[in-house]
């Protein structure tokens, strides 16, 4: 292995055995105000009776590749591959295609609803509950009620004034919730490194788009600090996840034996993290 370039082990949306259910097949068209991909042409097949637009284009590769853009499902095909070829391939990989282009969708509709949410009065996800944004004059954040155990509908208040632009209450909100993610990322990971009786060089808070943690050769995990807004089994299934690759640097039966003696359900937890992506959560 080079010197330099320590391996890492990364947890990522889908990178588990374990799939989400499927959802509704997505709305073959999109609206019109979306300017069409360069170089695809329009194609529909119908999937379960429903039908399903995608965009082809040829090129020189040696593989059909799909790939999910703008909840537009894109297919790169070589010049050699019939259509048929290309809709049976389409047809395998259905439930990929739903799963990816629903989180698509649910982006976009977050994307839809972001001018409205940082306000006072917007609503934001918490370790697994929606906590209410107001503002205050005071000089630090305020939570009203238990950081640690919140329920819904429990208020932040921000220190800043009346008429405060969104970009501000953003900034703040993210601040606070950054800060929470360290505090609790730290029990959870000292916990499960008491547990696992192993040891770390270090943590630190990431804000990779791809990914919700990693653990590298060198002992070093990066946790995701947008775990922060999804309910605490799905936060110790990932923290377990990154520990388990300091005995077992890969994903073998052995490791994932090793996480289930640390987290149990993890399996219940993994399979509802595939429905999540670090990217379908609240962008700041």
């Amino acid at each position: 292995m080079p010197i330099g370039k320590p391996r890492q082990l990364s947890l990522f949306d889908g990178s588990s055995p374990g799939t989400a259910a499927p959802g509704p097949t997505p709305a073959a068209g999109l609206p019109p105000a979306t300017p069409e991909p360069p170089g695809y042409t329009r194609h529909e097949i119908h999937l379960q009776d429903q039908p399903l637009a995608y965009r082809l284009r040829r090129s020189r590769r040696k593989t059909i590749g799909l790939t999910i853009r703008d909840a537009r499902l894109l297919i790169q095909a070589p010049t050699w591959a019939t259509r048929r070829q290309i809709e049976e391939v389409i047809q395998e990989k259905s439930r990929w295609i739903r799963d990816k282009m629903r989180i698509n969708q649910e982006r976009m509709a977050l994307l839809a609803l972001q001018d409205t949410q940082w306000r006072p009065g917007g609503r934001i996800p918490y370790l697994g509950v929606m906590i209410e944004l107001r503002l205050d004059g005071s000089r630090e954040a305020r939570f009203e009620g238990d950081p640690r155990h919140p329920r819904d509908c429990d208020l932040l208040f921000l220190p800043l004034p009346d008429g405060a632009d969104g970009g501000r209450i953003q900034e703040r909100a993210q601040a606070w919730l950054q800060e929470q993610a360290r505090q609790d990322f730290d029990t959870r990971l000292q916990r499960s490194l008491a547990l696992a009786e192993q040891q770390i060089h270090g943590w630190a808070l990431s804000a990779a788009q791809g990914r919700w943690g990693s653990c590298t050769s060198q002992r070093r995990i990066r946790l995701n600090w947008r775990l922060i807004h999804l309910p605490p089994s799905l936060i110790d299934y990932v923290v377990a996840h990154e520990v388990a690759h300091l005995k077992e640097m890969n994903h073998s039966p052995a490791f994932w034996r090793e996480v289930e003696r640390l987290c149990p359900d993890f399996k219940a937890a993994r399979d509802a993290l595939a429905r999540h992506h670090p990217t379908s959560l609240p962008l700041f």
